[in-house]
């Protein structure tokens, strides 16, 4: 099973113009987003290619009061462990250096190391 992120979205609500839709976009994408207990932060949870998903629609569309979530999601899911890394090379056979840096956001060295293990098998 795929692991699943928690990202933690302070003051959701006050941030962002019409929420309704980016969090209908979001349960449709798959993600959960639920409010965290009685506060006005909310909790997104999702896996890493849903996050992803969320990302590049926030990014497609004119709202800017959204463009904070994305980069708030693309900085939270830069803390990926060595085998969550090995799990998205696994799923791209062929995948470049390059390409696992691009996409995830990890250093030169951590995506040689996955590549070189993953070349290994």
């Amino acid at each position: 099973m795929p692991k699943q992120f928690k990202i933690t979205l302070s003051s959701f609500l006050r941030r962002v113009i019409k929420a309704y839709a980016l969090k209908a976009e979001m349960r449709a994408i798959g993600c959960t987003l639920q409010r965290k207990g009685r506060s006005r932060h909310w909790i997104l949870s999702a896996t890493f290619e849903q996050l992803e998903q969320v990302v590049n629609y926030i990014r497609t569309t004119e709202e800017p009061s959204w463009q904070w979530v994305a980069k708030h999601i693309t900085e939270q899911k830069n803390n990926l462990t060595h085998q969550e890394l090995l799990n998205i090379a696994r799923k791209q056979p062929g995948i470049s250096i390059n390409q696992l840096m691009a996409k995830t956001d990890c250093t030169i060295a951590e995506a040689r190391t996955v590549i070189d293990e993953l070349e290994e098998f």
